[in-house]
């Protein structure tokens, strides 16, 4: 896959969900281990070295949390999931990119050596996603061949159709414990410890 070396490679985290079945309060900021939670796969996305970060957002407070990426907010409060990504992947595609790695704020315990595999399986594959027994799913690579259809999506979907394309070359095998996500307030408690 030729790929222009100059164009950057984005770690695009979508923090911009509804939160509806946490409750009142909005679970990207419930604390896990004294941090917010949307910093720990923030952090690990930064880790991974991409040339730039970008998050979308729904919330100023959720913004606030991650001062080292450029904030795409979401103003209508009733957006569904596609929306995110759309937002996302548009700015992206006025920046340039050669590709998004997708990254989920809810997903705490992903390591920054999973983003990084994907981010190397994208130097050669225009499609690259995690595996986790018979799901594909993200964390995801996107080239910007891709930006068109993913701009496309609606609903709560997201990627799901796009991704079930990727070559079993290019999806990565993931323990469960790291995809672990939050949807409601007792999923906090069984986050496994970092680095399990």
């Amino acid at each position: 896959m030729a790929q222009d070396e100059d164009a950057p490679r984005i770690g695009l985290l979508l923090a911009a969900g509804h939160s509806r079945r946490f409750g009142a309060a909005d679970k990207l900021l419930a604390p896990l281990e004294g941090a917010p939670l949307v910093t720990h796969a923030a952090s690990a996305l930064r880790a991974a070295a991409p040339d730039r970060l970008i998050a979308v957002v729904r919330s100023a407070k959720v913004a606030a949390c991650l001062p080292e990426f450029e904030t795409v907010a979401l103003s209508d409060r009733d957006a569904p999931q596609s929306a995110s990504l759309r937002a996302g992947v548009l700015r992206a595609a006025e920046l340039g990119a050669a590709g998004v790695l997708v990254a989920l704020g809810d997903m705490p315990r992903v390591p920054a050596v999973h983003f990084s595999a994907l981010f190397e399986l994208g130097r050669t594959q225009a499609l690259a996603a995690t595996q986790c027994g018979a799901r594909t799913m993200p964390p995801a690579w996107f080239a910007d061949r891709y930006f068109g259809a993913l701009a496309d999506v609606s609903g709560d979907k997201g990627a799901r159709d796009l991704l079930r394309r990727t070559p079993m070359a290019a999806r990565i095998a993931c323990p469960p414990e790291w995809l672990a996500d939050i949807d409601r307030p007792e999923d906090l408690s069984r986050v496994p410890p970092e680095g399990s």
